[in-house]
């Protein structure tokens, strides 16, 4: 064989195996990027984490505890952030306790570390409104924000347009706006106006189809009545155009079948913990 035609059929097989390792790189980058799981609610992490985070085609963090760089990073990474955001109630552990602690009006079962807060109180609506722009300045995809409940606690009119306040202010960066909880005051919303397209985006249910012992810290079956409730109460969501999420706490393998069988028909997004801790 020609010398010239010799180096030209080994060049042109280097080619081939060259595009060839290029594209089957190509695909297992591809198929990591679609093995991604599809929502994580960590609530009790940091930026030391970031990794494991960017496993997540959608995480939940308290973007109070990252920097710009950190949310950066898990765009880059193809990551939707979204960043915990509590209005209902007043945390001891925050740095701004104190300056608010006399707005508390009750304590909050179970959870010793936080206590209800008045959300009519004009100081409280411009201190969330504060701490949104902070959190939306980091480069947050949107808000996932806790204890609605307080309308549940405190079914008054002064609390219910205390939240409408909040929530329509955050509403307005028109980013992302997840309820977690919240029914009582979401459906009282919902009545009044016909729709809560307004103030939220979606909403995260904790314990559809599983439940908290807080006497032992242990997990259980979540009782019919209540299961059936909270399925009707996503399902109104649903059609009100909210994308859903559930948080669930347990290990038992048949109940996680369960979730995940439910949430499959339901087009619905789901996180199961093993902790309340909610740590990766």
């Amino acid at each position: 064989m020609d010398k010239r035609r010799k180096g030209a059929g080994l060049f042109a097989l280097l080619l081939i195996l060259i595009a060839s390792a290029f594209l089957l790189g190509s695909h297992v980058m591809q198929q990591k990027k679609e093995e991604k799981k599809d929502y994580g609610v960590f609530l009790n992490v940091d930026d030391s984490v970031l990794d494991q985070l960017g496993a997540y085609e959608t995480v939940v963090i308290d973007a109070q505890y990252f920097k710009e760089k950190d949310i950066e990073m898990l765009h880059e990474n193809g990551t939707i952030v979204y960043t915990y955001l509590n209005i209902g109630s007043i945390e001891t552990f925050r740095e701004y306790y104190k300056t608010y602690a006399d707005l508390a009006i009750g304590d909050y079962e179970n959870w010793e570390e936080e206590k209800w807060v008045d959300v009519a109180s004009p100081d409280w609506q411009q201190f969330i409104g504060e701490l949104v722009q902070k959190l939306d300045e980091k480069g947050v995809d949107g808000f996932f924000i806790d204890n609605c409940d307080v309308y549940y606690y405190a079914p008054k009119k002064d609390i219910f347009e205390g939240l409408t306040v909040i929530l329509k202010n955050i509403r307005s960066l028109g980013k992302a706006v997840i309820i977690n909880g919240g029914d009582t005051y979401v459906t009282a919303y919902q009545e009044r106006y016909g729709s809560a397209e307004d103030i939220m985006t979606g909403v995260n249910q904790e314990t559809v189809w599983s439940s908290i012992d807080f006497d032992t810290g242990t997990f259980h079956a979540q009782a019919e009545e209540e299961r059936d409730y909270f399925c009707n109460y996503l399902k109104a969501c649903k059609a009100d155009g909210m994308e859903v999420y559930l948080l669930e706490y347990t290990t038992d393998w048949k109940m996680i079948r369960k979730i995940k069988r439910y949430c499959k028909k339901e087009g619905f997004h789901f996180y199961i913990a093993d902790s309340l801790e909610l740590e990766q």
